[in-house]
């Protein structure tokens, strides 16, 4: 059994112990990314860290401890990086499709999230949900009449969303990296742009 994290030791780090926990999480991401939950090694982790797994354990608890600590914080990077703009959903769109790029493991953290714990449903427990901000902008945007009306915002955030990834790493079709030529993004970005605003723009009222 791993040990208990040691709630006071995370709680007063010094300067070098900030750095050490920064380079376990930098480790870490890269580890679940590539190889999963199950997959990771956290004798890996701890030699790319340059540390020990005592000293892992100490501030994360356990293996699954330390995976939650890289994917939420990478929700919570995603929303620093990528706010919301219910007022634009295109543009938050192709802002995400970027953010795609230059962070792919972002999305293979939640791929791996969604095969190994959570097959069905929402991707977080209720309880760590991120999205009641989103969600409540949508809805303010509905009744301004920006976005379609009559639809589920949480529907309208879904698709949004999945239209932001169809050339992310989980595309089964193509996925797209930051080195392809410019040309070629700038087109996917247009296309993108164009689809979100037809599907969330409001139906014109019928006759």
């Amino acid at each position: 059994m791993n040990p208990q994290i040691d709630v006071e030791s995370t709680r007063s780090l010094t300067p070098k112990g900030e750095a050490t926990r920064a380079r376990i999480i930098d480790a870490a991401t890269a580890e679940f990314a590539a190889f999963g939950i199950a997959g990771a090694r956290v004798d890996r982790i701890a030699g790319e860290a340059r540390s020990n797994k005592a000293q892992l354990y100490a501030y994360f608890g356990s293996k699954d401890g330390l995976f939650d600590a890289v994917f939420f914080g990478s929700f919570d990077h995603i929303m620093g990086a990528v706010p919301i703009d219910a007022d634009d959903l295109a543009d938050w769109a192709v802002r995400l499709y970027d953010h795609y790029l230059q962070r792919p493991d972002h999305i293979r953290l939640a791929t791996w999230a969604r095969l190994e714990r959570r097959p069905t449903g929402h991707l977080t427990p209720d309880a760590d949900r991120v999205d009641a901000t989103k969600l409540d902008q949508i809805a303010q945007a509905q009744r301004a009449g920006l976005v379609v009306g009559g639809v589920d915002p949480f529907d309208v955030m879904a698709m949004v969303i999945a239209m932001s990834m169809a050339w992310s790493p989980v595309s089964n079709v193509y996925a797209a990296s930051a080195d392809e030529a410019a040309e070629l993004h700038d087109r996917r970005r247009e296309l993108l742009r164009e689809s979100v605003v037809r599907v969330v723009r409001p139906h014109p009222p019928t006759s």
